[in-house]
This record gives C-alpha cells, structure tokens and sequence, in this order.
C-alpha cells in the first residue's frame, strides 16, 4: 500500500513531544545565510509571504506560523485538529491559503481527511475544497502499475514478503502536501495521489493535471528492504536481484515557473541508499494538457524547490544536507550548505529555506527558517 512520505514516517514519533512548543525568533548571523525563526517543530514548508513577511508550516505540530520582518511570529492556523498536519502554503493578495489532512498512508480510505483552506485578511477560515473525497471518488492513479513486471515469476515473487507488495495498482490514498497558487487557480501536489491537481479557487472543483511515472529502479543483490513501519528490514530474494521494480513516485512540492509550467519534486518511493542510488527528481508539467517530463535526476531526497525569474531553480535536497541550483540550461551546483533543508521559496533577490527540519526525539525543537541572498 502507499506510505507517508518517508521523511515524516521519520519524525511521527516527535509530534507529540515537541508539538506545543513554540517559535523563537532569532537573527543570528552566519558565514552563508541569517537565521530568521528557531526551535521549530518540523518546520517541512515555507512560503514567502506580503510584507517581507515569511509563512513556515510546523507539520506535525498542526500549526500554520508568520513571520514578520522584524522576527516576530504568529500561529495563524489556530484550529488544527490534534494528529492532523499543516502542509504547504502559499500566499494571494490579502489570502492565504494551506494545506490540512489527516490518515495518510493507514490504509483506510475512509479515515483519510485533506483539506485545502484559506485565511482573510480578518483572521476568517473557509473551506475551498476535499481531496480525500476527490480521492475516493476518482484514484488518479488507480490504474497505474508499480511493483515487479511480468519478467518476474510468481514463484520467484512467493518470497516476496507482504510489504512493499510485489505487484499492485494505485491504492486509495491522499495526502495534500504542496501547494502553489496563481490568480483563482490552486496547484497541489498529493503525495498520496502521487499526483499534481488544480483547484478552482471560486468553486471548490479539483481536476488531475497529471499523475506522475513510476520510478523503476533495478534491485540489486544483498538489498535490504523495509518490511514494516517499525524498521525491521529482509534481504531481497536471489531471484528478484536484475530486475526493476516500480516504486511510487512521491511528489512533494510543486511551484509555477516564469514559462509557465509546473515544476514538481519527487521522492522516488523507495531508498535512498547506496544500494539505490540518489533517485529523486523534477517533473517539469504542462498545466493546460498535462505533459509531463522528466526535468532532472538523481537528486538525494528533493523536497521542496522555488524558481527564479531568469528560470533557475533551487532545490532543498533533505538528506544530502545542501540545497542545490539548476541553471535553466540545465548545468548543477551547490548553492548552499545546510543541514536538512526541507523546503525553498524566493521573493526578489531572497532565497527563504528552513533548515534542520528532522529534529532528534530526545531534544527540545531546533528547526529553522533561513534567507540568503542569490546573489
């Protein structure tokens, strides 16, 4: 079945202890970057907002926070179910909207709740749309394959064990993650869905722009697999070891580029490892038809990205502990050291990231949000 993101499989055990804790502002100088908020729990997105101000998603601690220029923070997300995330947000005139869903990836299609919602300028909450609805009503990617081929036999595959499956379609499954808003559109990429949708903004109506490929990967002999949520792992059959597996791919931001198109990072749905490989990528979307290509590759866990307006794009690799900048021709280099950046956005001249987005358990909160200058 589909998972969460394998990042915040990482950190559900840290919600609980560390959700009431609040943000600290900060502007601490470094070498590359200020430190504009700390202490934050999983800080997993931001988004530049009016003002110079900055919004930071706390995912698991189901708070939506503001940051003003001066380094003052405010929750304005107040009514967040417990256990429920905030997601991924984006500002629209005096509007912001964001994301809110619970049950991802438990298997049950009917405990799955997503919502997309907006904040005005008074303070007032409105419900714009429900993904986990649209989900059970349409499975975009019900239809699409993942798992072995048939150059695999069953017996061969009677050693496979339960989870992952060896063969499947796309399960029930939402999780709206990523989000990016232009006029009274709304694009959201559905980790669950593993999908890229739009949203009229006036009417509430979700369409699929497009479903995203599999990510095939060749298993290798000796890998490990996970066989649980629990850790526990087992090492792949001899006679798998040759063959591609079709793993989910897991978007996990979407962001509209000066050309128009969609831009959207991938999680690869499986390791990350040296047996693996760095797997994750970017889709560059049509938004009118839906085409979808494959932009680049092999990038260690890109979860979020933002393009500047000559076309160049930033991308937060979490575990590769950098954030990284593909010229619009295509050519790649480091833009900035920094540990566990979740997430990317640009206004001006000004790069905004959080950094040490996956905290350790046993310690008090220490995510961040940066800027520095592209320049």
């Amino acid at each position: 079945m589909k998972k969460r993101l394998a990042l915040l499989a990482c950190i559900a055990a840290t919600a609980a202890a560390m959700a009431s804790a609040g943000p600290a502002s900060a502007s601490t100088r470094t070498h590359d970057y200020d430190v504009l908020a700390d202490e934050l729990v999983s800080p997993l997105h931001v988004a530049a907002g009016t003002g110079k101000s900055v919004l930071v998603s706390q995912d698991f601690a189901g708070k939506l926070t503001r940051i003003s220029r001066d380094g003052a923070t405010k929750d304005l997300a107040t009514e967040t179910p417990q256990g429920w995330e905030v997601a991924g947000s984006d500002t629209h005139g005096s509007t912001t909207y964001y994301l809110e869903s619970v049950g991802a990836g438990q298997g049950d299609p009917a405990a799955l709740h997503g919502y997309l919602k907006s904040i005005d300028a008074k303070g007032d909450v409105d419900t714009i749309a429900n993904f986990a609805d649209y989900e059970r009503r349409h499975n975009p990617d019900g239809d699409q394959r993942y798992g072995f081929g048939r150059d695999v036999s069953d017996q061969c595959l009677a050693g496979w064990p339960a989870f992952p499956p060896a063969k499947y379609k796309g399960t029930v499954d939402s999780h709206p993650y990523a989000l990016a808003v232009k006029d009274d559109t709304a694009y959201v990429a559905d980790a669950g869905m593993n999908a890229v949708l739009k949203v009229n903004l006036k009417n509430g109506d979700i369409d699929t722009i497009a479903v995203l490929p599999p990510r095939p990967a060749t298993i290798p002999a000796g890998l490990k697999i996970p066989v649980d949520m629990e850790g526990n792992t087992m090492t792949v059959p001899d006679c798998v070891v040759g063959h591609k597996y079709a793993f989910e791919p897991v978007p996990t931001d979407v962001v509209i580029g000066p050309d128009g198109m969609l831009y959207v990072t991938s999680l690869p749905g499986g390791p990350e490892g040296p047996e693996l490989g760095a797997r994750g990528a970017i889709f560059k979307i049509n938004p009118w038809n839906g085409d979808t290509d494959l932009w680049a590759d092999h990038i260690l866990s890109p979860t979020g990205l933002a393009v500047a307006g000559n076309g160049d794009v930033y991308v937060a690799s979490l575990f590769g502990g950098e954030i990284l900048k593909f010229t619009c021709e295509g050519s790649r280099s480091q833009f900035l050291a920094v540990n566990m950046p979740a997430d990317v956005d640009i206004s001006g001249n000004t790069l905004y990231a959080t950094a040490d987005a996956l905290g350790d358990p046993s310690q008090p909160p220490s995510g961040k949000v940066i800027k520095a200058d592209l320049h």
